[in-house]
């Protein structure tokens, strides 16, 4: 078996007001997962809903991460939004502050950052971008971890400045043959038991099916679902079931093997 324990992580408070979306509230899921994405603002999130996100990843030891994205509301962070490299880690900056306060409120500290969605994607293929964000993380958070996508400039540039880094299998999401994610605006409801096949194969075999019907190698260490996927409950525990059932052991980062 290629892993035999492994973190499972979740985009959350994704909502802004009275604005929702997904079938499933988070606090079921927080009890279900060892890692949570907190959206920080510019895609989604709204302080009150940082606040109880926060509050309630720390009452269930789950390790507390921000989610940063373009400041993009309207188009939930999926649009990509031209600005210097600079610029764009300044906006990173200012979410994981609003973050880490908030962590730092209810006695937790700040475990990852990952950023969101268009801003995920472009740091994967913008070498600029990734340096100057891990020059951040260095400076500010050089213990906290970086989830990203295996072989993207993000992890490349974490492993060049010693940042701790988390690689990412996403299990509700469709790969290309370039092992970069298909994003589908309109997704429907997935079959959840065809999604707990998928992430027991990657774990033992290190291998995905892509949309061609292709298979391809994904290394990772962190399996990352979304909140706003219909049916994630039904996801996740699903998942757990299967893991569990192959001796896969979930655990928070802290305890996995990163090299």
């Amino acid at each position: 078996m290629l892993l035999d324990v492994v973190d499972i992580n979740c985009d959350m408070g994704e909502a802004f007001g009275r604005w929702h979306i997904g079938d499933t509230d988070d606090a079921t899921l927080m009890a279900l997962i060892s890692s949570a994405n907190i959206a920080a603002g510019f895609h989604a999130g709204d302080p009150n809903l940082m606040d109880e996100t926060v509050r309630l990843a720390a009452e269930h030891g789950v390790g507390i991460g921000a989610h940063p994205g373009y400041r993009d509301l309207q188009g939930f962070g999926r649009r990509k939004i031209a600005g210097t490299a600079r610029e764009l880690v300044n906006d990173i900056v200012y979410q994981v502050g609003a973050i880490r306060e908030f962590a730092r409120r209810h006695g937790a500290s700040l475990q990852h950052v990952k950023p969101h969605g268009a801003l995920y994607m472009e740091m994967a293929v913008n070498r600029e971008l990734s340096q100057i964000f891990l020059q951040y993380m260095r400076t500010v958070a050089p213990t906290a971890f970086v989830f990203c996508m295996a072989g993207s400039e993000t992890e490349i540039a974490a492993r060049e400045v010693g940042q701790p880094v988390i690689r990412e299998f996403y299990a509700d999401r469709d790969y290309d043959d370039s092992g970069s994610i298909v994003f589908t605006r309109d997704a429907g409801r997935p079959d959840a038991a065809a999604i707990a096949r998928k992430v027991v194969r990657a774990c033992k075999e290190g291998r995905v099916r892509t949309v061609t019907g292709s298979d391809i190698d994904i290394a990772f260490e962190s399996i990352c679902f979304h909140s706003d996927t219909l049916g994630a409950l039904d996801i996740v525990r699903l998942m757990r079931e299967a893991l569990a059932a192959e001796g896969i052991r979930i655990a928070p980062v802290s305890q996995l093997k990163t090299n």
